[in-house]
């Protein structure tokens, strides 16, 4: 099983999605652990590139956890969590890459 690292930023994003999706992101968080590749690779989305990222879906795809297997420490290190509205999870995933 790998170990989920967050960002130092991730506590916020799930404080912006209320209590009950805050529940099903940790959820599949607990999934990804278990199976870091089930997520669909990311690569430059709107200008915004995350090359080496991966996103799932949560709550009928309203929600998007992005993170990054990091293999020889065996953990996978989420960036963001947030939903998609105008590709503003993909935009705040990438300044924190940078």
């Amino acid at each position: 099983m790998y170990e989920i690292v967050f960002h130092e930023e991730v506590n916020k994003d799930l404080k912006e999605l209320g209590h009950s999706t805050t529940a099903l992101v940790l959820k599949k968080m607990q999934k990804i652990a278990q199976n870091p590749f089930i997520g669909t690779p990311l690569g430059n989305k709107a200008n915004n590139i995350l090359t080496g990222y991966l996103k799932v879906y949560v709550q009928n795809k309203r929600v998007r956890i992005v993170y990054k297997i990091i293999e020889e420490k065996i953990e996978v290190f989420i960036i963001t969590v947030g939903k998609r509205d105008n590709m503003k999870v993909y935009k705040k995933a990438s300044s924190r890459v940078k």
